[in-house]
């Protein structure tokens, strides 16, 4: 489960019994933070937390301050500077060196437009949006009030407030394009803002081929990261939904339909079936497909002839998969077990997703996070 639907769950709890509670969440760093732009805390009216905005030297401040707005009733707008090595109200001392902004906002039940019914819009796109959030605006003037937020596609506004739409949507645009967050300064019909333009990734999309044992920590260990699974095998004792509870689908498919399935394009797939036949049809079925990953367990020598009984298909596809195909599946971390396995090809398809070396922290090159770009957007 992944924080967004922690919070989600968290939050439905909350309006059920009536419990008043504010969200807040990063919206600027400068230098550095445990926490990067758009990590989001819940807090109830009596202090309980879910979520986190830094590695915990800043909730208790926070929680404190979240409270205070859901009796005022109004959002705002909080500074900590993590290099003051004497500033009490998080104790951090010299840890993070970096400042942090928080937008703290008082949560409307009521409100289909509130922060969380918004990021719930997203929940269920099924492709990556842009959530643009007000978090300062210039003290004179007509102006646009803090908090106020769009969530955007490529094709324009799915929700939010209209008054922000022509500027941010061309803003939106060039985000997505980019694909990478960014802090933008917009001169709008309500006077000037400063927003957080977060895009916003679905859940990875997973095929595991293979109901085996050792496809059941795979998908365990998957599923804890938020991730959307599909289990398939020909094996109606094995490809069961109670061998597999946290898998979004358990489908039976026989190996005399397997390569005529239209694979979904977007998916990472993982071939776990240890049927030669099995594994032969998923290929078939995946030649020519667009997906971003496809991983084959077993050794060099049982992808290399299946590979080579592809041969009746189009040469220029198959070369195309041998080139992109993992096999062997995974990261080398001496993985023996199902379990370790299962963490090998989990860390590889997030390093394949985040176009990461998989190399060791110490040894990359600047910093950790990619900083946010602040850029000017005059309309």
């Amino acid at each position: 489960m992944t924080e967004l639907q922690r919070l989600f769950l968290a939050y439905d709890q909350h309006r059920a019994t009536q419990r008043p509670c504010a969200l807040a969440t990063v919206v600027e760093v400068l230098g550095s933070a445990y926490r990067r732009p758009g990590a989001r805390m819940l807090v109830t009216d009596d202090g309980q937390l879910t979520g986190a905005i830094s590695g915990g030297c800043l909730e208790g401040d926070a929680r404190q301050r979240a409270r205070r707005t859901i009796f005022q009733g109004e959002p705002a707008l909080v500074t900590y500077d993590t290099r003051d090595e004497d500033d009490p109200r998080h104790g951090l001392g010299p840890g993070c060196q970096g400042v942090v902004r928080i937008l703290l906002e008082p949560l409307d039940f009521q409100d289909s437009n509130n922060p969380l019914e918004i990021l719930r819009g997203f929940a269920q796109h099924p492709t990556p949006v842009v959530l643009a959030t007000v978090f300062e605006t210039d003290a004179t003037g007509p102006k646009a009030a803090v908090g106020q937020r769009l969530l955007l596609t490529e094709t324009g506004v799915v929700r939010g407030e209209p008054a922000l739409a022509s500027p941010l949507a061309v803003a939106a645009y060039d985000t997505l394009t980019q694909g990478q967050s960014r802090i933008f300064d917009l001169n709008t019909e309500a006077g000037p803002v400063r927003a957080l333009l977060e895009v916003l990734a679905p859940p990875l999309r997973l095929v595991v081929y293979g109901a085996g044992n050792d496809a059941q920590p795979l998908v365990h260990l998957g599923a804890a990261l938020g991730w959307h699974i599909t289990v398939v095998d020909g094996r109606p004792n094995l490809a069961t939904t109670a061998r597999f509870p946290e898998a979004a689908a358990v489908r039976i498919v026989p190996v005399r339909e397997l390569e005529t399935e239209v694979p979904d394009p977007l998916a990472y797939h993982v071939l776990l079936s240890h049927n030669y036949a099995y594994d032969l049809a998923a290929l078939q079925a995946l030649l020519g497909s667009p997906a971003p990953y496809i991983g084959l367990l077993g050794p060099r020598q049982k992808a290399q002839r299946l590979l080579d009984e592809l041969n009746t298909s189009p040469r220029n596809l198959v070369e195309q998969l041998r080139e992109r195909l993992h096999s062997p599946i995974g990261l080398d971390l001496g993985s023996e077990t199902p379990e370790e396995i299962a963490l090998c090809i989990v860390a590889e398809i997030q390093a394949q997703r985040s176009g990461r070396q998989a190399q060791p922290l110490r040894q990359r090159a600047g910093t950790v996070h990619v900083p946010l770009a602040a850029s000017t957007f005059i309309t």
